[in-house]
């Protein structure tokens, strides 16, 4: 579980970060999921976004997510969700 003052730093360093992952009308399915924890481990902090179409709530949407990969939710702010997961071997960022 992420502290405040952690989630606030992943905030700041998320800031120019472009969400790489987009949620549609499918919603979040197996394929997605693998290639989100791929990602993680290779990036540690990522965006998602939820498109229009997503029929889905987005805070069910994040749940999803980071149940699936073992991800922490830092933030859901309107149709973009901020994740990040410890990588074990491409280690970039280090909390406070």
């Amino acid at each position: 579980m992420l502290t405040s003052k952690q989630k606030k730093f992943l905030r700041a360093e998320s800031h120019e970060i472009q969400p790489i992952f987009q949620v549609g009308k499918a919603g979040v399915n197996d394929n997605m999921t693998t290639q989100i924890s791929e990602a993680l481990e290779k990036r540690e902090l990522i965006k998602v976004s939820i498109l229009q179409n997503c029929f889905e709530d987005n805070q069910d949407v994040a749940d999803e997510i980071a149940a699936a990969t073992g991800a922490h939710i830092v933030q859901v702010i309107g149709n973009t969700i901020i994740l990040y997961k410890e990588s074990s071997n491409h280690k970039q960022l280090i909390l406070p």
